[in-house]
C-alpha cells in the first residue's frame, strides 16, 4: 500500500470517527463537514509525481537558477515531506506499530476533524506503554493473569488517543530550518508536523530533512560561491580559485580591486550561508600585486 492510499484510508477513518461521534454528541455536525471537505479536498489534489507539470512558482525559474537562500534563510516549507502517514484517535495501538514499521518512520500525527493535529503518538510512546504496563504487572496489579498476557492485552486495547503526547508540537512552514532544529533539541522529538495559520496540518519534517541542505553536489555550490564573490568583491574568476570538497570550500588567489578587500569577511559570512556549506578556508591574497617589470 502506498503512502497516498494509506493517507486517503486515514482520511477516511477520520470521516467515519467524525460520523461516530457526532452521533453519540460528542461532534457537530461543522465537525463532519470539515472531515468530509478534507476528504474531498484530497481526492481533488493532483498527485505530485516526475511528469508533473511545474507549478505556477517553478514555471517562471529558469532551469539551473540558483536559489542561495542559504541555510539561515530556508525554510521548512523547503524541506518538508507533504506526503504525511497520519491516524485518528481511535486508530488501535497494533495498528499504530503496523504504521510506523510499514513506512519505517518514528511518529505519526494524531488528526481531529478537519485534519486540525490533536498529538503525535511516537515509537518512544508505545515503547513507553509497553514499559509501564510491564512494571504494573510486575508490582502486583495484575492480579491471577500473568502479567506478560495483561501487558500485552492492555496494550492491544489502547488507541491513538491514549498514546499519544499532547499538545502536539508544531511548526509552520515559513519557520527557517534553525527553528525548527531549536524544537526538535528542546522538546527531544525526530519529527515536527508541519501546520498552516489555522492548525491544519500540510506536512511533516524530521532530523534527516533539516540536513538535507548540506547534500547538495560540490559543483553546485562552487558556481554559487564563485557567483557571490562576482557579485561582492568584482572578483575575476580568472584570479580567484574555489575548491570545494565536502561541502567545505576553500578561496584562493587575489580578491579583486584593493578597495574592495575590507568587504572579504562579509563575503565569507555569506558564504557559510549557502547551502551545503560545511565550513570555509580562507586563503586569498589581500597583498596588493607588484607592478609588473
Amino acid at each position: 500500500m502506498t503512502r497516498a492510499d494509506t493517507q486517503m484510508n486515514a482520511m477516511l477513518r477520520h470521516l467515519g470517527a467524525a460520523y461516530y461521534e457526532s452521533l453519540h454528541g460528542r461532534a457537530s455536525a461543522a465537525d463532519v463537514a470539515r472531515a468530509r471537505a478534507a476528504v474531498e479536498e484530497h481526492l481533488s489534489e493532483e498527485p505530485r509525481t516526475a511528469d508533473r507539470p511545474a507549478s505556477k512558482k517553478e514555471a517562471g525559474k529558469p532551469p539551473g537558477t540558483s536559489h542561495r537562500h542559504g541555510r539561515w534563510h530556508s525554510t521548512v516549507r523547503d524541506v518538508m515531506t507533504t506526503d504525511v502517514v497520519s491516524v485518528d484517535r481511535i486508530t488501535p495501538y497494533k495498528e499504530i506499530v503496523r504504521l510506523l514499521a510499514e513506512h519505517k518512520i518514528s511518529a505519526v500525527p494524531v488528526l481531529i476533524m478537519g485534519r486540525h493535529v490533536a498529538g503525535v503518538v511516537s515509537e518512544a510512546d508505545l515503547l513507553a506503554e509497553e514499559d509501564q504496563a510491564a512494571r504494573r504487572a510486575r508490582a502486583g496489579q495484575a492480579g491471577h493473569v500473568p502479567w506478560r498476557h495483561r501487558a500485552s492485552t492492555r496494550g492491544l486495547r489502547l488507541k491513538a488517543e491514549d498514546l499519544m503526547s499532547k499538545p502536539a508540537i508544531t511548526i509552520h512552514p515559513d519557520a527557517p530550518i534553525p527553528r525548527a532544529a531549536a524544537l526538535m533539541h528542546a522538546h527531544r522529538i525526530k519529527r515536527l508536523p508541519v501546520v498552516d495559520p489555522d492548525g491544519k496540518l500540510i506536512g511533516i519534517v524530521s532530523r534527516r530533512d533539516l540536513l538535507s541542505v548540506f547534500l547538495r553536489p560540490d559543483s553546485q555550490i562552487a558556481d554559487e560561491v564563485r557567483e557571490l564573490l562576482t557579485e561582492i568583491l568584482f572578483a575575476d574568476p580568472a584570479t580567484v580559485r574555489v575548491a570545494v570538497h565536502g561541502g567545505v570550500v576553500t578561496l584562493l588567489g587575489e580578491p579583486g580591486p584593493q578597495d574592495h578587500h575590507d568587504l572579504i569577511p562579509v563575503a565569507i559570512r555569506l558564504i557559510r550561508d549557502i547551502d551545503g556549506v560545511v565550513d570555509v578556508v580562507d586563503r586569498l591574497s589581500t597583498e596588493a600585486t607588484p607592478a609588473a617589470t
